[in-house]
């Protein structure tokens, strides 16, 4: 083979069909579903070129999909020469077997899957990596009888579906063993977390109000932060593009400093195990004073991402943090559905990160919450309290600072639970 040709295999992008179903009462239209992993798809470096469906009141308990419908996506493998068959939701252990008897030559996965790859993809801190190789093995864990091997890289040929512990021995395959590597990752990733929890603890010690962005995968969040703090986080317009939270200081117009955090993008059919593997990651949403929710106001699935985050939040005990909707995109809306949007979202800011409109908006209605939790003084402290004034600077916000005659006068933004300390020398 040429280095050509070689490169050319190098480069080669892997053909998917994508198999989906239509359920009684589901929620998510099955063509909105597949659309969505075609996104997928493309995110994992892949190309769909062919799609099928079949309409059942449940799934086949063997085949996920009738026996015909099974031939029927063997012969269009065949016709379009795929290299993978992606379905729309999570297969058991035994439908997945079953099903890579039937259709010889291809790599069967599921969505979650699909997500997992995504993951192992995109993870670029040393948490985020532990965090998504600790949900592949759990997820691997009960296929080990059919389906460890047929992932393995050697047998698949690398690419989508595949970066489920690149170089790992065939001795792994031994269900004590995995058990064994999940146990090593959870020990790993205790310590991370420790890490985490401690940097968490020092924010919230210093009475600094963290806000925590959330929403469903490529809603705009990382331009949002772009947008309001001037940083540089890498924006792209794929799924999962941001899997490593991300924490920035933030001014307010007043003045007052707060924290923004950026985390991961939430999703429909969100594998619970990474749910579970990104607890550490998540503890940033249900830690903050708030919840920016933002929102893509241009998907034709909005209302269905809403719930899909809400869902998430709720799993994560985070659905009783104070919540602000960010209706980002709204530049691509007419006025009239913009109209619309304002009726049923009443309290939720109008905004775009690419244009910068509604950013005062923004900024106000974070003002208004952040005042809820603080309360605003102005203080004269005697020379002699310097240890209140050191207090001052550790775990308040600071608006003013002035040096007079009798001591050092303060604007402060302080929470609750400090105020009983500064109350004494309140003036003005």
């Amino acid at each position: 083979m040429s280095s050509e040709q070689m490169f050319e295999t190098a480069e080669k992008i892997e053909r998917a069909v994508l198999v989906g179903i239509a359920l009684p009462h589901e929620e998510w239209p099955l063509e909105e579903s597949l659309k969505e992993l075609d996104s997928l798809i493309t995110t994992a470096g892949a190309e769909t070129v062919g799609t099928l469906t079949q309409k059942l009141d449940k799934p086949h308990p063997r085949t996920f999909v009738g026996k015909g419908k099974v031939a029927e996506i063997a012969q269009l493998v065949g016709a379009l020469q795929a290299d993978l068959v992606v379905f729309d939701s999570e297969l058991t252990p035994t439908q997945q077997s079953n099903l890579e008897h039937e259709i010889k030559g291809v790599k069967i996965i599921d969505r979650t899957a699909l997500i997992l790859d995504i993951f192992a993809l995109h993870a670029t801190t040393r948490e985020g990596r532990l965090q998504v190789k600790l949900a592949q093995t759990y997820y691997l864990l009960p296929r080990l009888r059919g389906m460890w091997a047929h992932l393995a890289g050697h047998r698949m040929g690398g690419g989508v579906g595949s970066r489920f512990g690149e170089g790992e021995s065939q001795l792994e395959v031994d269900r004590r063993m995995v058990r064994r590597r999940i146990d090593s990752l959870t020990a790993e990733l205790v310590k991370v977390e420790t890490e985490r929890a401690t940097q968490r603890k020092s924010r919230a010690s210093s009475r600094v109000f963290r806000l925590a962005l959330a929403g469903y995968t490529n809603a705009g969040k990382s331009s949002l932060l772009n947008c309001l703090t001037g940083a540089d986080v890498l924006v792209y317009d794929k799924l999962f593009a941001t899997l490593d939270s991300t924490t920035r200081r933030l001014e307010l117009p007043d003045g007052r400093v707060i924290t923004i955090t950026d985390t991961v993008g939430f999703i429909q059919k969100l594998p619970h195990t990474l749910v579970e593997s990104f607890k550490s990651t998540l503890d940033e949403v249900r830690e903050a004073d708030l919840i920016v929710h933002v929102v893509d106001a241009a998907a034709e699935q909005r209302e269905a991402h809403i719930l899909a985050v809400q869902e998430v939040l709720q799993e994560v005990d985070a659905h009783n943090v104070p919540q602000l909707i960010v209706l980002n995109k709204s530049d691509l809306l007419s006025s009239a559905q913009r109209e619309v949007l304002t009726k049923r979202h009443p309290n939720a800011v109008l905004f775009s990160a690419r244009s910068g409109s509604g950013t005062d908006e923004l900024f106000s209605a974070i003002v208004r919450f952040a005042d809820k939790a603080s309360v605003l003084m102005r203080v004269l402290v005697p020379y002699n309290k310097g240890a209140l004034v050191r207090l001052a600077h550790e775990q308040t916000t600071i608006i003013s600072e002035e040096y007079v005659g009798e001591g050092t006068l303060l604007e402060l933004s302080v929470t609750e639970d400090l105020v009983s300390r500064f109350a004494p020398y309140r003036t003005g």
